[in-house]
């Protein structure tokens, strides 16, 4: 690294910006700034650092229409030179936002996502170590070309694959498909595993899309996703399995492909939806030949992000079932080696 090397922190809040608040609890209030300072070493990394206070919420409450803006602002900092960015959030949203991040970016200079499973108020604070990680990794060669990456207890993870799979542990992210494309050890960035990037997306900051989540369970007759069908432009089914959904089921699903795109996922977490294993009412293969949309690789809620962001680009449905398939590494395989 050389003193030239210009990174930008845009702050969003979270659990690694948090403090004591007078009514109990900790609540969004350290700035960028407070945050940095709070980080040992940083001064020996020589990097030119770049402030943005840009939100100050839990991670809860960012929204779709914060992270288009936060994808200009990211745009418009590359397009000033900026050799990587970091953003610093809460956790609960990060494995959607960042993927999200993802979607919108198509610039070479890295986009770092990550945060603090404790806050700064507790004992073991992991919120320094994973902000050095983080400017470490978006400051380095080895990230660039990678899009949006997660840094989290000194692993590097593609935000396509990221999930959080535990409601408190510092080790809580994890991609359980494919697993940390790197690692920071000792001060250094390894990035051993090279993936094809994914699509990029440019959505309408006016939309006003809304895409439906529905978790079939047992003895779900299809009601329930009806009722948020009506309300969506899209829906997202996180099916049994490797896509199974009761016969009961079948039929609202299918009327509800004919008039929105349905993209059919698993509820597991890990493996993708099938393609043609079974083939009994309600299979994989039956729901597919009804015209629903498989997320291949991507979980439920990554499928969510994916098809809002199309829809707010106004895809067509075509579109749309060609993206998911290079999305979720159907068309080509996700991960090569350099």
């Amino acid at each position: 690294m050389t003193v030239s090397t210009r990174v930008a922190v845009f702050s969003l809040g979270g659990t690694i910006a948090m403090a004591p608040s007078a009514g109990g609890g900790v609540t969004p209030a350290l700035t960028a700034g407070d945050l940095l300072a709070a980080v040992p070493g940083l001064e020996a990394l020589h990097v030119e650092l770049e402030m943005h206070d840009f939100r100050q919420l839990p991670g809860a409450s960012l929204s779709f229409t914060d992270l288009v803006e936060l994808a200009s602002a990211i745009r418009h900092a590359v397009d000033r030179g900026i050799d990587g960015v970091v953003v610093t959030q809460g956790t609960d949203t990060i494995e959607e936002t960042a993927y999200a991040l993802d979607l919108m970016y198509g610039g070479q200079p890295p986009v770092v996502v990550t945060g603090a499973m404790r806050n700064p108020a507790m004992a073991g604070a992991d919120g320094p170590a994973n902000l050095l990680a983080a400017i470490r990794t978006a400051a380095s060669g080895e990230a660039r070309g990678l899009g949006c990456l997660v840094v989290f207890n000194d692993q590097v993870h593609a935000a396509r694959w990221v999930r959080k799979t535990h409601t408190s542990s510092p080790a809580a992210f994890v991609s359980p498909n494919y697993g940390p494309v790197g690692h920071v050890i000792e001060g250094r960035i390894s990035v051993p595993l090279r993936f094809d990037r994914g699509p990029v997306v440019t959505p309408d900051p006016r939309s006003a899309v809304r895409v439906g989540l529905h978790t079939v369970a047992l003895g779900d007759d299809g009601g329930t996703a009806l009722a948020i069908g009506d309300r969506a432009d899209g829906l997202v089914v996180a099916a049994m399995g490797v896509g199974h959904v009761p016969a009961d089921m079948v039929p609202a699903l299918s009327e509800l492909a004919e008039r929105i795109p349905v993209v059919l996922a698993s509820r597991i977490g890990a493996g993708p939806v099938h393609e043609s294993t079974y083939g009994f009412n309600g299979s994989e293969r039956d729901l597919l030949a009804r015209g629903l949309i498989s997320s291949g690789y991507l979980d439920a809620l990554k499928a969510r992000v994916l098809l809002h962001l199309m829809l707010a680009s106004s895809e067509t449905r075509t579109q749309i079932t060609e993206t998911f398939a290079l999305a979720s590494g159907r068309s080509k395989s996700p991960v090569r080696l350099p």
